[in-house]
């Protein structure tokens, strides 16, 4: 056995710095997908909280006539204020959504913590 060099197991150390780099990218990609679901989730209560704030100028609306009233129209009035939160809160001009994302946020590190 004299005079056999002796080498390091190479392979063992590449799997696991393979194993550490894939397990670094598998948080990052958690992570990332969990900050996508927050803004998605702190956009839609945006929305919400838009329709639900502009169902008020509706009440009052007339709608007599030939193709108006009943309850189609109250089925129809709703979407309609659903879309309008949606486009509105899609324009990120209010704000609400941020500081919701931002609450989020900061909920979830001090769980961690």
């Amino acid at each position: 056995m004299t005079g056999t060099l002796t080498t390091p197991d190479t392979t063992l150390a590449l799997l696991k710095a393979t194993e550490s780099q894939s397990t670094d990218n598998v948080k990052k990609l958690k992570a990332s997908r969990q900050l996508e679901k927050i803004a998605d989730a702190s956009q839609e209560f945006e929305a919400v909280f838009i329709a639900e704030m502009m169902k008020p100028m509706f009440e009052e609306l007339k709608t007599d006539g030939l193709f108006g009233g009943g309850k189609g129209e109250e089925v129809f009035r709703s979407l309609l204020l659903q879309e309008y939160g949606k486009l509105t809160a899609s324009t990120g001009k209010i704000g609400i959504a941020d500081a919701v994302k931002n609450e989020l946020i900061k909920m979830q590190e001090e769980q961690k913590a």
